[in-house]
């Protein structure tokens, strides 16, 4: 280490001196100027040192430690301080900083010596010093620098170390890191992180020429587009097409303008180009502009975001409808899933979240008036979504939902891609209304062109025919409606998560008529709250005595009867207001017209109380079955279909192979014919969930014991007397309660469903899960009564009470003794 000295400091900002070099420096400020007198009194030296901050006033906290020390080589006098020619002579490392005399800084110096290495001649060090000489003079040609000047300074300096303190200097690099390589002091070491930093800035200047060279190129091609746009412009103002240009030249910015995937903005801009060259009286120029159109005018970018607080949806969806938990929960779960996607999804390089937005594809299927159609508009407003409905009953073209190819006259997109056009959404409540009523014909199936649309995998890229280019349909919420989903096809109905509606309990429909239908119906007849009050009873006698439904349509249209004929009397001056009682509604509305089937007024022989479903509800109906004298043959009446025939069929053979055990004498299968009657002949009738109601009438007519009039049943029935599952059982079981029965019999496999029966009808009533027929028989049939003796007639064995005769005692003991 060598001998301690000191100098006056030359503070440096933005820059760093390095030994062997010669550096202009400005000095004006009175530390500077201060120090460079300082120096030419002695020995004309100074320690030039970096600042780490670049400030005016210098102080010892901001001044890097190691710097060099240079020689004053020429000083030139100027306005506001003296310009200096200084050389560097080597480096140095301050000890200390003390100012001195007003503004001057001085340092307390050891040298610092440069550490050659161990063997000059070694053949990797001179092949990095050739490297480090050879990239420094592309670097030089690349910034311009003559070739003979460059020769020169790289020939100038033949010490391997010299050099790279000299290339280091002119590297256009942060002050810091300057100063890194001035502290580094041994040379290999130095010159290879020299090599570094000009293979860095070469490699900065090449991508900076690519990048200028395209900018040019860019420039001049655009220049040349808008001088030959500007003479083609002239051209067309002589031609008369000014105006249809500028309509090519709006359509091309708004197409510019949409985030389309590539294959979509390849077609348009393809098509554009058609349109270009296409004379606007051509025919084919309208086809090209409304196609193009078509394309800027759907929400390719657009969507609306998602109100994600579950709350406040819940309590949309409450104020809208009654009941009909099943679709809520399922709205507030895929709300809950988005919620949850949004908040723990990644974000890109620009902060967004990345998410997926694949909407379900619900089918809600059930009874019409049930709120179908309505409950879709309540989830799009809980959601925040927009809503858009297209309706499907009886369409039969596959076009319908496809769109005609543009090379037909007149073609246009199919209902899915109008829809969207309609919305101006991405993401939108989609509703496809009666899809079960989809029709076929020689143009194609409508229903397998829906395959595409409603398949999760495959509707991201659905093509429409018009169209020709994928549009993303996965963000969509699909809803379709359906009454009766046996007429979907299976792939169809595979492809969708069916929610069932079922039909409201008398209960349910007093609530809505009280909520939602009767202030809706007042409003419209211009009725003031008070001049119209009815209480529960009324609306309970309106809904059993005036309608006849599943869901709420017709109840609604009898309360709005029943509003306009109030709003009469009231416009009349007649009354001020109107309370309903059920006498009221009598007057106002007519007789009943709806006549539901009751309870059967007795216990009876023969005659059996069943249950059934449709579209309408759930209710009652009788089996009738007689046994006269014949040839053995079977009846069955009432329009009957095939199913329920066999069901008939089936309960006399189980009846004839189990006679003893059912307690029917032999004598009443001797050439006994047997007649099976099912009331209410106009209407059809058909299904397998009669077959225990057939069997039960069956059994009573040939033993001859009543069948209880207050127990209604439902079940299939096999040969062995099996007691098989059925469907149905909540509409089934809401019409039974209707007619007044309070004892329900049903398959076992079938208790599962009895979950669905609200609380207040499931607490009058009594169920008996049943797995055979003889458990059927114990609790239908009562047991057998005593004959009253007649001795004038012998009874007829098996006969019927109807026809007047008395019946025997069987010689074999009753079901209730053997059950």
């Amino acid at each position: 280490m060598g001998d301690r000295f000191t100098l006056p400091v030359l503070p440096l900002r933005d820059t760093v001196v390095y030994p062997g070099v010669a550096v202009p420096i400005s000095a004006g400020r009175p530390g500077t100027v201060e120090a460079v007198q300082r120096a030419l009194e002695g020995d004309r030296r100074l320690f030039a040192v970096a600042q780490r901050e670049n400030v005016d006033e210098p102080h010892p906290e901001i001044l890097y430690t190691v710097g060099t020390v240079v020689r004053i080589i020429q000083t030139h006098r100027v306005r506001g301080g003296m310009q200096l020619l200084v050389q560097g002579e080597g480096r140095a490392q301050a000890l200390s900083y003390m100012r001195e005399g007003e503004a001057m800084l001085q340092a307390i110096l050891i040298p610092m010596e440069r550490q050659p290495p161990p063997d000059p001649k070694d053949p990797a060090f001179q092949a990095l010093d050739a490297e480090l000489r050879q990239r420094a003079a592309e670097l030089g040609t690349r910034r311009g620098v003559p070739m003979e000047a460059l020769n020169q300074l790289i020939q100038g300096v033949e010490d391997p170390g010299a050099f790279a303190d000299l290339v280091a200097f002119y590297l256009e690099l942060p002050t810091a890191d300057k100063q890194k390589l001035l502290e580094i002091l041994p040379d290999e070491e130095r010159m290879r992180s020299a090599l570094v930093a000009v293979e860095r800035e070469l490699a900065r200047i090449l991508a900076q020429e690519e990048i200028q060279a395209k900018v040019q190129e860019e420039l001049g091609e655009r220049q040349r587009e808008m001088l030959l746009r500007e003479q083609l412009r002239q051209i067309q103002k002589e031609l008369g097409d000014e105006d249809e240009r500028k309509d090519v030249e709006e359509l091309r910015a708004r197409i510019e303008a949409l985030p389309l995937p590539d294959e979509a903005r390849s077609e348009a801009e393809r098509e554009l180009r058609r349109l270009e060259r296409t004379s606007p009286q051509s025919a084919e120029y309208q086809v090209i502009r409304t196609f193009l159109e078509w394309v800027t005018e759907l929400p390719w970018g657009e969507r609306t975001e998602d109100k994600l607080d579950l709350q406040a949806a819940a309590q949309i969806l409450d104020e809208d409808h009654y009941g009909l938990e099943d679709v809520k929960d399922r709205v507030l779960e895929f709300l809950a899933v988005r919620k949850l996607q949004v908040e723990r999804a990644p974000e890109d390089e620009e902060g967004r979240k990345e998410t997926e937005g694949k909407g379900p594809i619900l089918l809600f299927a059930g009874p019409p008036g049930t709120g179908k159609t309505s409950i879709a508009q309540s989830i799009a407003r809980a959601l925040g979504r927009k809503y858009v409905r297209i309706s499907l009953g009886g369409a039969r073209d596959e076009a319908d939902i496809r769109g005609h190819r543009r090379t037909y006259v007149g073609a246009m997109p199919g209902r899915i891609i109008q829809g969207m056009r309609q919305v101006k959404s991405k993401n939108p409540v989609f509703l496809l209304d009666e899809v079960d009523k989809l029709g076929i014909s020689f143009q194609g199936d409508p229903s397998a062109a829906l395959l595409e649309v409603l398949d999760p995998a495959q509707n991201s890229t659905f093509t429409d025919h018009y169209l020709g280019i994928p549009f993303d349909l996965s963000e969509v919420l699909f809803i379709a409606t359906a009454n009766y989903v046996d007429r979907i096809p299976d792939p169809l109905l595979d492809r969708m998560e069916r929610v069932d509606f079922v039909g409201y309990t008398e209960r349910e429909k007093l609530e809505i008529a009280k909520r939602y239908l009767l202030p809706r119906q007042e409003k419209e007849a211009g009725l003031r709250p008070g001049e119209l009050r009815i209480g529960d009873e009324a609306i309970l006698s309106i809904i059993q005595q005036y309608t006849r439904e599943a869901g709420v349509r017709q109840l609604e249209r009898e309360l709005g009867k029943l509003a306009r004929k109030v709003a009469r009397k009231v416009a009349a001056g007649e009354v001020e207001s109107v309370e309903v009682t059920d006498e009221v509604v009598r007057d106002l509305l007519g007789r009943p017209r709806v006549h539901p089937e009751r309870m059967a007024p007795a216990d009876a022989v023969g005659v059996a109380t069943g249950m059934f479903y449709t579209p309408m509800g759930g209710d009652i109906m009788f089996v009738e079955a007689s046994v006269m004298r014949g040839k053995g043959g079977l009846v069955l009446t009432g329009q009957l279909g095939d199913v329920m025939k066999e069901s008939g069929r089936a309960a006399l053979s189980y009846a004839k192979a189990n006679y003893r055990r059912l307690g029917i004498p032999e004598e009443a299968l001797d050439d006994r014919e047997v007649h099976i009657h099912v009331p209410a002949g106009a209407i059809p009738k058909d299904g397998p969930s009669a077959g225990i109601t057939m069997a039960t009438a069956l059994i009573s007519a040939l033993s001859g014991r009543k069948v209880r009039r207050d127990v209604a049943m439902t079940g299939e029935l096999t040969l062995t007397g099996r007691v098989l599952p059925i469907g149905g059982v909540k509409e089934k079981i809401l019409g039974a309660v209707r007619a007044g029965i309070r004892e329900i019999i049903l398959p076992k496999e079938n208790e599962a469903d009895l979950e669905d029966i609200p609380p207040e009808v499931a607490e009058i009533l009594t169920f008996h899960p049943v797995e055979n027929l003889e458990e059927v028989i114990a609790i239908a049939l009562l047991p057998q009564e005593e004959p009253t003796p007649a001795p004038e007639e012998k009874a007829d064995p098996g006969s019927q009470v109807k026809g007047g005769r008395k019946r025997r005692r069987p010689a074999s003991t009753g079901v209730a003794e053997g059950s």
